[in-house]
């Protein structure tokens, strides 16, 4: 700590993808932003990366079943080679991406990796939030900042292809289609096809070929199914209804285009070969990597060639998901906070919005209403921790926040008196009030924890760290946690 404004804190970054796995450290600042003797004001003002580990291939035990222990070992020599332990870990994320989510033992990876973690380290794997944290470590959201233009990146990997659109440095929409360089295997250095994915049948398909593993394919066939694939990619910046193949292989809704797109980038190991400007003379030169990703990098290099929005190779390529995922998914809280002691952290807190916009203005509606939508999550018993979101206390007086705090306190009590937390999560700066007044109603044994200045959404995940800078602020982070089958 270099002064009691300002924290150094250190992220972790863990990748396992389609194809490859990762690791980066970062170093995170935290300094108080806030004037003289106002109120203070936390934020992450400067971002590290101290170290970046070897890409490594991701370890497969079958095709349905990735190689956990291999995957640990990995990881295992990256911590002792970058002079870590886990017990100096204060926050980052483990991700698992792409076709790798779909492995039957993605969860218990999760929970092998969550060893090496540290104390707040969040678990997840879903396309729009991969899509928005490789963006982030492309660099593709600095730079709409920096130019006040919005820019679109494209993260294209092993299995999927995350897409997500930043205006003001700010994410404004994302989407995921399963388009990636390993939909399609061939032997290493070889021309015969050694397995085809689901999504690959479909490109196939659409191409117009019937192939199948063990035949031999041409590099004349390899770039009809690769010019398919980014063509269903470019597809989703502005055809509407979106081609068949592309609605085929969409793994969530498609970009809402209501907003200009300026700037292209394009991230993810098969980005390196969108760059580069090889090309690739034949089947054998190009399936170097076991995979046809070199062939999809030049496809999408000509679909984009000659485009009115300007293509700009981003800070990061490959790194893109890894440095997101250590040095760009944290959020802090409002320093104005309530945090009963011996509660946190806590991991995985699911995130319950009651009412789509502001709360009921009368107090009985407001319980009736928060006991009526959180009736569902109560029905079994109140087995875990829940967040309950709430907004619309903007510009409200003490009178007006003593009657939502009671209102609060009628529809949980029951559930607080069960031993379980009340986590209560507040767009406007109110929390530290709120929690007093909860905690005045519910007794000083209540686990409270309210804070503020976040803004989270039905469905949501959180996880909540221990407060840092003298207990003033929590670092959270907000994240979908999604797993296929």
């Amino acid at each position: 700590m270099k002064n009691k404004n300002s924290k150094e804190i250190t992220s972790i970054g863990i990748d396992v993808g389609t194809t490859t796995t990762q690791m980066v450290v970062s170093r995170l600042t935290v300094c108080n932003t806030a004037p003289g003797s106002a109120v203070p004001r936390m934020a992450i003002t400067g971002k590290e990366v101290i170290y970046r580990s070897g890409i490594h291939f991701t370890p497969l035990a079958s095709r349905e079943l990735i190689d956990t222990q291999a995957v640990t070992e990995i990881i295992s020599r990256e911590y002792h080679q970058a002079g870590i332990t886990p017990d100096r870990v204060d926050t980052g994320a483990v991700i698992i991406t792409g076709e790798t989510a779909r492995k039957e033992n993605a969860r218990g990876l999760l929970n092998d990796l969550s060893g090496f973690a540290g104390n707040f380290v969040v678990a997840t794997a879903g396309p729009l939030l991969e899509s928005i944290i490789a963006g982030r470590g492309a660099g593709a959201a600095a730079l709409s900042s920096e130019l006040h233009r919005n820019v679109l990146n494209i993260d294209v990997g092993g299995g999927t292809s995350n897409l997500a659109v930043f205006e003001e440095g700010r994410p404004v929409d994302a989407t995921c289609i399963n388009i990636g360089g390993r939909l399609i295997e061939i032997e290493p250095g070889g021309e015969r096809l050694a397995y085809i994915t689901p999504a690959g049948r479909v490109v196939l398909e659409e191409s117009g070929m019937e192939l199948d593993t063990g035949d031999i394919i041409s590099v004349d066939q390899v770039r009809a199914v690769t010019s398919v694939m980014a063509g269903a990619i470019k597809s989703l910046l502005s055809s509407r209804p979106l081609p068949q193949v592309s609605r085929c292989l969409m793994m969530g809704p498609p970009l809402r285009l209501d907003y200009p797109i300026h700037i292209v980038t394009f991230s993810g190991g098969v980005s390196d070969f969108v760059y580069s400007g090889e090309e690739i003379c034949n089947v054998r030169e190009g399936s170097r990597y076991g995979d046809i990703g070199p062939f999809l990098g030049e496809a999408l290099r000509e679909a984009f060639s000659g485009e009115s929005r300007q293509l700009v190779k981003p800070r990061e390529t490959i790194r893109a998901t890894v440095i997101g995922a250590g040095a760009h998914t944290l959020n802090l809280s409002g320093s104005t906070i309530k945090v009963s002691r011996g509660i946190l952290p806590l991991r995985n807190v699911p995130v319950v919005k009651p009412f789509p916009g502001a709360i009921p203005p009368l107090p009985g509606d407001l319980a009736g209403g928060l006991a009526k939508q959180m009736r569902p999550y109560w029905l079994g018993g109140y087995k875990e921790p829940v967040a309950i979101a709430l907004r619309g206390m903007d510009g409200a007086g003490f009178k007006k926040l003593q009657g939502i705090a009671a209102a609060v306190a009628a529809a949980t009590r029951n559930y607080v008196k069960s031993g379980q937390p009340l986590v209560l999560i507040l767009e406007e700066d109110c929390a530290k009030v709120m929690g007093q007044m909860l905690a005045a109603i519910l007794g000083d044994e209540a686990g409270i924890i309210c804070l503020d200045q976040l803004n989270v959404a039905d469905g949501d995940y959180i996880d909540i760290g221990e407060p840092i800078m003298e207990d003033t602020v929590v670092p959270v982070i907000i994240k979908t946690i999604v797993f296929e089958g």
